[in-house]
């Protein structure tokens, strides 16, 4: 059926996006200044606390189901978009981190770039802590130890 190609031709071509988004923030990452690449670690941190509270543990979305994965998926996107439209570039760059986790979680092939992406914030120096205390502050919400990472990307 040519239908079912061409399905599947766009199929690929969404993945083939999704993976390239995913790079190009790894890539960014790689190339930042380290006062960018610890904010963008810091933001990531913010948002699983952000998400714990809420009694969410996004560092365990490797086991969520696959219904549970997509609403993540879709309220995150909406939840980024929210963010940018109020400029609030830092904070929606952190999320983002989740929503390619997430994506991966669902597509393999999005996994080696998100395994980068988590690469590079756990390497970030140390002024990530000092600045997640500072955005966890300002939100009201009770500090956090260590760094949390998905399972799955690096933080077994």
């Amino acid at each position: 059926m040519p239908g079912t190609e061409f399905g599947n031709w766009q199929k690929e071509k969404a993945v083939k996006a999704l993976v390239d988004e995913a790079q190009a923030v790894a890539d960014r990452l790689a190339g930042g200044k380290p006062h960018a690449v610890e904010q963008h670690a810091a933001a990531a941190q913010f948002w699983a606390a952000v998400y714990m509270a809420e009694g969410v543990d996004l560092t365990t979305l490797v086991g969520w189901k696959p219904a549970e994965v997509a609403r993540f998926i879709r309220a995150t996107q909406t939840k980024i978009a929210a963010l940018r439209k109020a400029r609030d570039y830092v904070s929606s760059d952190g999320l983002a981190v989740w929503l390619h986790t997430a994506r991966a979680v669902q597509e393999p092939r999005i996994a080696p770039s998100a395994r980068e992406i988590w690469a590079h914030l756990s390497a970030a120096g140390q002024n990530v802590e000092a600045m997640l205390a500072d955005l966890l502050e300002d939100a009201g919400l009770p500090g956090v130890e260590g760094r949390r990472v998905p399972e799955g990307f690096g933080g077994e």
